[in-house]
């Protein structure tokens, strides 16, 4: 099989693309024929050895894939050959095959093309998880989305829309903000003309929003902090613009909370809650509510290019490498 390679510690200029050899589902594994695997920020971090995860040497990055299970290993009871499936992965999704744990793959409903479904997996079970179980975003309240056009922050729009919940948008270009539109927003705010607080303060009366979704952080953290309303909740998912530091006095006198929330770990520690993310998401999936958005298909030859559209923010929504390059 061809494969992405990352040899050492680096940038992702240095990975190429090498035959490999195919590996083998071992118990609990399936392995998966790859049609579509979504690039992610995350692999350039785990290429330059700063992801949580450090893979042994040589190894394929990709966080995400979805195909056709090519073979099941021993106590695999839940797929069979032929299946079509999507998964979350450890590492390995840049690669014509991929390893994934049986409980962490999931099926592909009918009507859900395989570029959809390799760029569902991170970005809408990651959003569903922080605002449904974190942030317990209840009908009828307002959510701020920061980054609001990212593969990530397009997917809390449509969510916090399929919860009930009024969404106001924020990003850095009307461009990106016409995006959120598409996909559901009620407001938008544009962070590099507007001052954020003021406008969300316009926005709800003077009352703050009440759960603040933020794959960003950085610089827009202090201000984003500040729009929350009494009681409100900011959900801290990423740190594109630099890791925050959090004020704890200007959470208690408006009884607000900052609250984390990884993906990585919580499918460790709250498998249960994993399988209704996926089930809630792919019911509203059936029913039109969410629409992957995908701007850019790709050959594997070109992966680090699609790795470097995502960390150079010139990309809207999700970036897909294509093995067969179709």
């Amino acid at each position: 099989m061809r494969a992405v390679i990352c040899r050492a510690w680096g940038e992702v200029e240095t990975l190429t693309v090498e035959d490999a050899a195919t590996p083998a589902p071992q118990r609990g594994q399936v392995l998966i024929d790859v049609k579509a695997t979504a690039v992610n920020y995350a692999d350039a971090l785990m290429v330059a050895g700063r992801y949580q995860t450090r893979p042994p040497f040589p190894f394929s990055p990709g966080l995400e894939t979805a195909g056709v299970v090519a073979a099941c290993g021993e106590g695999v009871t839940r797929f069979a050959v032929g299946d079509r499936v999507m998964a979350i992965l450890a590492y390995g999704g840049l690669a014509e095959m991929a390893l994934a744990d049986e409980a962490e793959t999931f099926a592909v409903p009918d009507g859900m093309p395989f570029d959809e479904a390799g760029a569902f997996p991170i970005a809408y079970i990651s959003s569903h998880v922080a605002i449904r179980w974190q942030g317990r975003l209840e009908v009828g309240e307002t959510l701020l989305v920061l980054g609001a056009a990212g593969g990530v922050g397009l997917t809390a729009v449509e969510i916090g829309k399929a919860l009930g919940a009024r969404v106001i948008a924020a990003a850095s270009t009307a461009e990106k903000l016409a995006v959120a539109r598409e996909r559901g927003a009620d407001e938008t705010v544009d962070y590099a003309t507007e001052k954020l607080t003021e406008r969300v303060l316009a926005l709800t009366d003077g009352k703050g929003v009440d759960v603040c979704f933020d794959p960003v952080g950085g610089e827009l953290f202090d201000a984003a902090l500040s729009s929350l309303g009494w009681g409100g909740r900011i959900l801290l998912v990423g740190f594109v613009g630099g890791v925050p530091q959090i004020p704890a006095n200007r959470l208690l006198v408006k009884h607000r909370a900052a609250l984390g929330s990884s993906l990585r770990y919580f499918r460790w520690h709250a498998p249960d809650k994993l399988r209704r993310s996926v089930e809630e998401l792919l019911g509203w999936y059936g029913e039109g509510k969410l629409r992957p958005c995908i701007t850019h298909r790709v050959p594997l030859e070109r992966s680090v290019e699609a790795i470097r559209l995502l960390t150079d923010r010139k990309a809207h929504g999700k970036v897909v490498v294509v093995p067969d390059g179709r």
